[in-house]
């Protein structure tokens, strides 16, 4: 594969606007917690307070990080790995070197569904997936047998070029 200049081969996004609903919610958490704890006139003492502060900022703060990780995800291709950067700051992060792909798949119609919902998801019978929205995603068979699939834009693309990777790798 030295053949190939440095840099991304092919790179890719997906994003899902709806999570930056849920976001909010988690940010609208974090205020009250906030909120209870600097304006509180509880009378029923201050263990039900801090309770209601900490479960408040808790909830708010997973909720709110969790889903901003997985507003968009970034695939990027090169010559010897598949990188998949969630979020804004790019974790989870994950990399697969093409040397351990057996095989390369355009699907067509992923959701959440399938995989229980969105983010980062494994399940024993299907195996790993990045999921950040509906829609087409690359789906690699790893050969340890396991599968991994991420939804991105142009997946078909992303396949093709993994493909004349694996072909070359093969001779």
């Amino acid at each position: 594969m030295r053949d190939h200049p440095p840099g991304p081969l092919w790179t890719g996004r997906a994003s899902n606007r709806a999570q930056w609903l849920l976001a909010v919610v988690g940010a609208a958490f974090v205020v009250l917690g906030v909120q209870l704890a600097v304006a509180s006139n509880w009378t029923s003492g201050i263990v039900p307070l801090v309770m209601s502060v900490v479960g408040c900022l808790a909830a708010g703060l997973l909720i709110l990080f969790g889903t901003l990780a997985f507003v968009h995800v970034a695939v990027t291709v090169d010559a010897e790995s598949l990188v998949v950067r969630c979020g804004h700051i790019g974790l989870p992060r994950c990399t697969i070197r093409l040397a351990e792909v057996t095989a390369a798949e355009f699907v067509p119609r992923v959701s959440p569904h399938q995989w229980g919902g969105w983010g980062y998801r494994w399940r024993p019978e299907k195996g790993t997936a990045v999921i950040v929205r509906r829609g087409e995603g690359v789906e690699l068979r790893l050969d340890d047998g396991k599968i991994f699939t991420v939804t991105v834009d142009d997946a078909e693309n992303a396949v093709r070029v993994i493909r004349t990777h694996l072909r070359a790798l093969a001779r």
